[in-house]
């Protein structure tokens, strides 16, 4: 594609950082704390969303089984998750041995707080929302719904870096917040995540499940696994995240662009809603005839696609026959248009130009 849906955006200054771990000869660090590169972008994530501590991880899913770990769910939890999502949610809690219990989404595609409601069971023990797209999620009603019902908050922020509502970060409105550096979003690793928390405890205990369940050398005190992040990664992030800023404000200038050029056609468009200020990860608009549309966006160069064309109830490892009204409305007519950072304005007036003379059929 000429113009991707996203795509890892570095230079010289990252490759500078990579050389010097190379050179270095430190890859990596088994250490309780991490390495000196992993210890340096904990510090940067942790200011950036003005949360008290940061884990680096191997990725957004080791992110997700990480929390899951520390909060102690286990094989017959059920933990309620939006089916409209990345696989990786779901997955996340099947492999500490919880139940995914699937749950609508709203206009926005986040979770729908009503359905969450009616779902939740004397064998619900946690609820992970989606900041899908860079959308928040009801965080104000699912909090509420959660402390009524003593069960567990993880965000599913690996979308949402740079997200905010009412001025703050997605992955702090609840204990654990995870997020994911991979190739394609906002910031990237290569492959990589982070926890971040306010809550000590946790902290401790995460630092040991990403390395083995391990504080002082070979001491094995709990389940952990190798889910630590690379020195190289590290040094990378280190690098991308004094970029986030910049990143951030080309995405909202390009959304606002290529809002005022749709504005005119028969489509919904995505909007922040009151207090909200979006990421722009993903400009996400729904729109009937939307395959025959993206076929045309892709023969073009553009990089348009269906973020998810197959909710996670509807694929073949969960199969499950549940009603999801909404979510099965948004796979069938979303389609994402790249707004990153490398995108000009003569590309957004291209995307523009291509939507207006295929709408008019």
């Amino acid at each position: 594609m000429k113009i991707p849906i996203n795509t890892p955006i570095f230079d010289k200054e990252e490759i500078d950082a990579v050389r010097v771990v190379l050179l270095e000869k430190s890859l990596t660090s088994s250490g309780n704390a991490g390495g000196k590169q992993v210890q340096e972008f904990e510090k940067l994530l942790s200011t950036f969303v003005k949360s008290k501590y940061a884990v680096a991880v191997s990725s957004g899913t080791a992110a997700l089984q990480a929390a899951l770990y520390a909060l102690d769910i286990k094989k017959g939890d059920e933990v309620l998750i939006p089916s409209f999502t990345f696989v990786a949610t779901a997955n996340a809690v099947v492999s500490v041995g919880a139940i995914p219990v699937f749950v609508d989404i709203l206009e926005n595609y986040t979770m729908d707080p009503a359905d969450l409601r009616k779902k939740i069971t004397k064998k619900s023990k946690a609820i992970i929302p989606v900041h899908l797209y860079g959308n928040v999620a009801y965080m104000d009603e699912i909090s509420e719904i959660a402390n009524k019902y003593d069960l567990e908050v993880i965000e599913d922020a690996c979308q949402s870096l740079g997200s905010t509502y009412k001025e703050r970060h997605t992955g702090t409105f609840s204990r654990l917040g995870c997020f994911s550096m991979y190739a394609a979003k906002v910031i990237t690793s290569g492959e990589g995540g982070a926890i971040v928390t306010d809550d000590k405890k946790l902290f401790e205990k995460l630092r040991k499940i990403r390395n083995h369940g391990m504080l002082h050398g070979y001491d094995t005190r709990i389940l952990g696994f190798n889910l630590r992040l690379p020195e190289i990664s590290a040094a990378i992030a280190k690098v991308q995240m004094k970029k986030l800023s910049k990143f951030l404000a080309q995405r909202r200038k390009n959304a606002k662009i290529l809002t005022n050029l749709l504005s005119d056609l028969p489509i919904v468009l995505p909007q922040e809603r009151k207090d909200e200020r979006v990421n722009w990860y993903l400009y996400t608009i729904s729109v009937k005839n939307r395959d025959k549309i993206m076929r045309k966006l892709n023969a073009e160069g553009i990089g348009a696609f269906p973020y998810y064309s197959t909710p996670v109830h509807k694929v073949p490892f969960y199969d499950k026959s549940v009603k999801l009204a909404v979510t099965e409305w948004a796979a069938s007519n979303v389609l994402s248009l790249p707004v990153h950072p490398l995108v000009n304005d003569e590309n957004l007036c291209q995307i523009s130009k291509i939507l207006h003379k295929v709408t008019a059929y």
